[in-house]
């Protein structure tokens, strides 16, 4: 059997001592390995960021990321990881960590300023259909709320039984609707989290209320843009009046034929767009990514070389 590397490749090597971390608390994380790790930090879309002092750490050491990466300090979406010595990124062992510095967005407030931080475990999704796997991987840059409710919702067992209940060829795929008409939801409503992220083929978003004044061209009304819950769909093409205007919070990335099969079934001759026969998501896993499982290789661009710190 080939040896990954000389690390154990667990799931916990970094380990944040907690979550959420205040602006004027040290942001501290255990390194739980067997042998000495070289911590990169990379801007959500793969962006190196640059260590201020030795990037490597011993096995079981404590690191201060504000201090080793004081970028992580300011407003902004990260990943940690941790290599083994003179190995390039992709070798990473454990699971990386997402730190997410959420700005102050107070009316007055510097929006340069952190308001607080949240650490925690890159994680990717799967649905289970009956024409395979689809495989999301999460834009936490975009809508770390909504990616969060989704992740528990999924967790929790929410999503799973539910169907597609709704299919546009040519547009998109829709489920998560507890009740089945697409009137459902998880009992509680998201904030908005818009971005300039476009609507293309395999991009999943937040389903909510369509405001009758959209069709002037005008924004969705609070009441409409804050409708969202638990129902999501993915799109089959580009979709570009959707951009700016629905909440972008994953992106397929294995299993595009298996959505494409799913909008390929016999619709009902009773109910618009209402598949004849159920469309079943029978399981939405929520899963920790692995140097041999990183779904994130698909959206981020990882500069691959063995930093000059880790050179022998």
């Amino acid at each position: 059997m080939q040896m990954v590397s000389a690390v154990a490749v667990l799931f916990s090597v970094l380990v944040p001592t907690k979550m959420w971390y205040a602006p004027g608390q040290p942001m501290t994380v255990q390194v739980k390995s067997t042998e000495p790790v070289v911590l990169r930090m990379t801007e959500f879309l793969g962006k190196s960021v640059e260590p201020d002092g030795s990037p490597e750490v011993q096995p079981d050491g404590q690191v201060d990321l504000k201090k080793l990466f004081p970028q992580c300090g300011r407003p902004g979406t990260y990943v940690l990881w941790a290599v083994p010595k003179d190995k390039p990124l992709s070798a990473f062992v454990g699971t990386p960590l997402v730190i997410s510095v959420r700005a102050d967005r107070r009316p007055g407030a510097n929006p340069n300023d952190p308001l607080v931080s949240r650490v925690e475990p890159l994680r990717y999704g799967v649905l289970s259909t009956d024409h395979g796997p689809i495989t999301l991987a999460f834009y936490y840059d975009l809508a770390p709320n909504t990616v969060g409710i989704m992740q528990q919702l999924a967790g929790e067992g929410f999503y799973d039984g539910l169907t597609f209940h709704r299919i546009v060829p040519g547009f998109v795929i829709q489920g998560g609707d507890p009740v089945g008409s697409g009137l459902g939801g998880p009992g509680f409503n998201l904030p908005p989290e818009f971005s300039d992220r476009k609507h293309e083929a395999g991009t999943v978003s937040m389903a909510r209320a369509t405001d009758p004044l959209e069709a002037q061209g005008l924004e969705p009304r609070c009441e409409y843009a804050n409708s969202g819950g638990s129902q999501f769909f993915i799109c089959l093409a580009e979709a570009r009046r959707l951009d700016g205007r629905y909440t972008v919070v994953a992106r397929v990335v294995d299993g595009m034929e298996a959505v494409n099969a799913i909008a390929q079934a016999p619709r009902s001759a009773r109910v618009e767009d209402r598949p004849e026969s159920p469309q079943v998501i029978h399981r939405f896993q929520i899963k920790p990514v692995t140097a041999s499982e990183n779904p994130y290789r698909a959206i981020m661009t990882i500069q691959e070389e063995v930093p000059a710190t880790q050179a022998k």
